[in-house]
């Protein structure tokens, strides 16, 4: 019988907050409906149109009236960074950039110089 008595409870508790969220919408319809009576009035003090708030609504923030509006630049395209160091019997690359790679901390640990495994360009 718990089920049944946690099915019963569930179903309650659902109801509850049925009711609850009826009661919502009830007193927020109370607190508009004087805040649109103040805007039509508002409206109709100054000769606003609709078509003019749609207007002034669908603008942004801080855009000037009949301002072109502005094209997004395109990221800056990220280009590969050549390896400056490379361990000379495995062959792993290091860009010199970041922290370094294991490799290279054992060597300095063990007294190499990071000179070493630098790439020789020609």
């Amino acid at each position: 019988m718990p089920r049944d008595t946690t099915t019963t409870s569930l179903q309650k508790i659902e109801k509850e907050i049925q009711r609850l969220q009826k009661q919502a919408k009830t007193l927020q319809a109370k607190r508009r409906a004087p805040v649109l009576a103040d805007i039509v009035r508002s409206m109709r003090e100054y000769d606003i149109t609709p078509e003019e708030i749609a207007a002034a609504f669908s603008k942004k923030p801080g855009r000037k009236p009949g301002a072109p509006r502005k094209q997004a630049a395109p990221a800056p395209a990220k280009r590969a960074v050549p390896p400056k160091y490379r361990h000379p019997e495995t062959g792993d690359t290091w860009t010199g950039r970041g922290k370094p790679p294991r490799w290279i901390a054992a060597a300095e640990a063990q007294g190499a110089s990071r000179e070493e495994f630098l790439i020789q360009t020609a």
